[in-house]
């Protein structure tokens, strides 16, 4: 009896407790239904109450979803099922072979074939990718490893986690990793791996309490003996013409005192470097920082145009080689960033797979192969895009979501906002818990390695023993009419 009184009281707080949800159900539709009614900023809310607040919810979680359930293997933008899927069977150091046949439509215009030799070269003659030699006027040249490297990730639009992961891992790999333009903080340093310190247009590390270049801060980024070389950073591919943007919310005090700016303060970088008018300021610059700090220095930029370049190359034969700069970074107008305005992302800088055979083929015209290296940036993620890239006339390539592809990035697209679900791209510790870095560094490893092998797979397939050593001609590219041309073909080139 005592058992029949209890269920039944229980029964009875279930019904009171499902009515008191429905009430306040019923309370939250009808103070939804009079604010959409009367508020005047959404016509589809105004004209449909509450049933309008749904096309908000389901447009947002239409970005997670169609990667998932709708869009196919070679559909997404910016980087699709296939591209993401090859980096993460490689950064878990599993096998990347596929059976039944590429998915790949070899008809899309720009699509690279390459061509196979008839006679490849025997396991026995296979070559080591032989280390390159960058900056040898400097006091410290850099003699670089790796053909794939990592590009530039600043301390801020990277949570310390994912950081000190990709120092780690670059250390294991043998590869160089790029500060990006927001100072060099502990996390670098975590690994020992090589690192390429970067200039940005604010001089984050290295100014002075105006903001002006000191020489006193370069010369204690330039001291400790992980920091092989000095990039300064006219334009990125996601924004030429636009300076770094990292939101109030990521600038935290730790940030704040790497940088040299104040904490919870938008750090919004000048679009160019103040004083830095024309190409013999550049040089200028890069000769002051070269002789200031020993270390080699070249500088990352956009291609808008060849005439410049064409400009940049005849001054330095007019000057003299000991005013080079030691290498040129080459990003394409499809790079990526964590925040940049739409229009210069979609719309501005021309992309790698123009820019970089043109340059290349200044650079050469002026007898400067030797002496200026060229490093091609750009959506370069997978071994095809890499062996591309040397075949057109790169000396290294570099990669930044490709990384971070390889640290479990999933494409959320919240790099900006400080959400990022990963751990990746965010400052909040509860998600950066996600992000494990005795695994991650790892896999990061796993992704630099498999990237390197598989190049030298393509490589010995066109019939050459080492990657270096492919050009234009082993690769073909496809046309309009669904016809594919030597490379050679398109872009003339004496090598």
């Amino acid at each position: 009896m005592r058992f029949m009184n209890w269920a039944g009281l229980a029964m009875q707080g279930l019904a009171l407790l499902f009515v008191f949800v429905i009430g306040v159900l019923v309370l939250l539709t009808i103070l939804f239904f009079v604010i959409d009614r009367f508020q005047k900023g959404d016509a589809v809310r105004r004209n449909y109450p509450v049933i309008g607040r749904f096309r908000g919810l389901f447009s947002t979680l239409g970005e997670f979803f169609r990667q998932y359930f709708f869009a196919m293997d070679r559909e997404e933008m910016p980087f699709n099922r296939a591209q993401r899927e090859w980096v993460g069977r490689a950064a878990d150091g599993h096998g990347n072979t596929i059976a039944f046949g590429s998915t790949r439509n070899l008809s899309v215009v720009g699509t690279p074939i390459f061509v196979n030799a008839a006679f490849p070269p025997l396991d026995d003659q296979f070559a080591k990718t032989e280390p390159m030699q960058i900056g040898p006027t400097a006091r410290t040249p850099y003699v670089a490893n790796s053909i794939v490297n990592i590009s530039g990730m600043s301390f801020g639009a990277l949570s310390a986690p994912a950081v000190e992961a990709l120092s780690r891992g670059a250390a294991k790999a043998g590869v160089w990793m790029n500060t990006g333009e927001g100072g060099m903080s502990p996390y670098h340093l975590a690994g020992g791996c090589d690192v390429v310190f970067q200039i940005g247009t604010a001089k984050y590390g290295v100014r002075d309490l105006d903001g002006n270049l000191s020489d006193d801060k370069l010369r204690e980024v330039a001291a400790p003996p992980e920091v092989k070389m000095f990039e300064i950073k006219l334009a990125q591919g996601a924004k030429p013409g636009k300076g770094g943007i990292l939101p109030a919310e990521k600038v935290t005090a730790e940030i704040a005192g790497i940088r040299g700016i104040p904490a919870g303060v938008a750090s919004l970088s000048p679009n160019r470097h103040a004083g830095v008018d024309d190409f013999g300021d550049l040089l200028d610059m890069v000769v002051h920082i070269r002789e200031v700090t020993g270390k080699p220095v070249g500088f990352k930029t956009v291609v808008g145009s060849t005439e410049p370049f064409d400009e940049l190359f005849a001054l330095i034969n007019a000057r003299g080689a000991a005013d080079a700069p030691d290498f040129i970074t080459l990003d394409g107008g499809e790079g990526g960033t964590g925040a940049a305005p739409m229009p210069l992302i979609d719309l501005v800088g021309m992309p790698i797979r123009e820019a970089l055979p043109l340059v290349v083929n200044l650079r050469d015209e002026h007898g400067l192969k030797d002496r200026v290296r060229i490093v091609a940036s750009g959506k370069l993620v997978n071994p095809g895009d890499v062996a591309w890239a040397l075949c057109a006339g790169a000396d290294f390539v570099t990669s930044a979501r490709g990384f971070m592809f390889s640290l479990g990035c999933i494409q959320a697209l919240k790099c900006n906002r400080n959400t990022c679900p990963t751990g990746i791209t965010t400052h909040d510790a509860s998600l950066q818990k996600g992000l494990v870095v005795e695994d991650k560094y790892v896999k990061v490893a796993h992704y630099a390695k498999s990237l390197a092998k598989e190049v030298e797979t393509i490589a010995h397939s066109v019939g050459v023993s080492e990657p270096r050593q492919m050009r234009r001609r082993h690769v073909r590219l496809v046309q309009a009419d669904g016809r594919s041309v030597p490379m050679d073909k398109l872009f003339p080139r004496d090598r």
